[in-house]
């Protein structure tokens, strides 16, 4: 399998077709795209066993929802992007739960460390309706769906699993869904801050970096998890790729034909680069400059596509 280093599948399925010289769809896997108020939506259906193992993701649906420039992104543009998140969330829910059924929302990461604070960020923001429906149920709207939510931090403060701990809590006030919300990575600087994946198939926290978790899913909890992500980092190693392709487009716009530099664009420098940086321990993991506005922005959409959608 490719070193995909990525946590989305849409980035996946494309490196897969790359490396394998593919230009039509991976057997196994459906893609279909909408574009909206320049909010472009990719949903990728894995289908088939030779589809999951192809990109290295379970059989299910994967929707990518694209943002450009959320950094500077106006209260109507957040809202925009909140509406296109809620309905996409809406259509996972009619797919796995009967009706108003409870649901628990999960911020994932830890709030100390900005580029990993977007769970705990969002989970501030959802509005909580479990327990006013049993002490001041005249506050709800008839028929208001119950929904809890926890920001339950990380290994290394905690002690203890972050699926454990969801566990106990499934065990204890049984809701028909999980609601995982995380900050992920990226094989593309554009992406970062401004590409949210919701996947109905769970999520392996810390995948992305190297770090991986223990899976949250319906395997491993017994109920659906809907996993929801924005990338909020890149390694060095594919900034340095990335930077290389832009220099190569730059060189190759003032001189027209050069054997040597399309050839080198066409390689995996990813890779390449990767293989020099890790011996020094200088393929770090990259977050942008601006990342406490973009967390706050971020934080802002998934939170109201969330509330939205409930």
């Amino acid at each position: 399998m490719l070193n995909f280093r990525t946590d989305l599948a849409l980035e996946r399925r494309d490196l897969y077709r790359k490396a394998n010289n593919i230009k039509d769809e991976i057997p196994g896997i459906e893609t279909n795209e909408d574009e909206k108020d320049e909010i472009k939506i990719t949903r990728v259906k894995i289908t088939n066993d030779e589809g999951a193992n192809a990109i290295g993701k379970p059989i299910g649906n994967y929707i990518t929802i694209d943002i450009k420039n959320l950094k500077i992104a106006s209260e109507d543009e957040i809202q925009k992007a909140a509406e296109a998140l809620g309905e996409e969330l809406k259509k996972l829910y009619d797919i796995h739960l009967n009706g108003k059924e409870d649901i628990l929302v999960v911020g994932l990461g830890n709030m100390g460390v900005t580029p990993d604070a977007l769970g705990p960020s969002v989970v501030q923001d959802i509005d909580i309706t479990r327990h006013l429906l049993k002490y001041a149920p005249q506050y709800l709207e008839e028929g208001a769906r119950p929904v809890s939510a926890i920001a339950p931090g990380v290994l290394g403060t905690t002690g203890i699993e972050t699926q454990e701990i969801l566990k106990g809590i499934v065990d204890n006030i049984s809701p028909k869904l999980i609601i995982v919300i995380d900050s992920l990575a990226s094989k593309s600087i554009e992406r970062i801050s401004s590409t949210i994946q919701i996947a109905d198939t769970g999520i392996v926290p810390g995948a992305g970096v190297g770090n991986a978790r223990k899976e949250i899913s319906k395997y491993t909890l017994g109920i659906p998890v809907i996993a929801l992500g924005i990338p909020t980092v890149v390694e060095a190693a594919t900034i340095a790729a990335d930077s290389i392709d832009l220099f190569i487009e730059k060189l190759q716009e003032e001189a027209k034909s050069n054997e040597y530099l399309n050839e080198l664009k066409d390689k995996d420098k990813y890779e390449l680069i990767k293989d020099v940086l890790i011996p020094n321990d200088y393929n770090f993991i990259v977050t942008p400059k601006e990342i406490d506005g973009l967390i706050e922005n971020m934080s802002s959409v998934v939170a109201r596509g969330i509330n939205i959608s409930l």
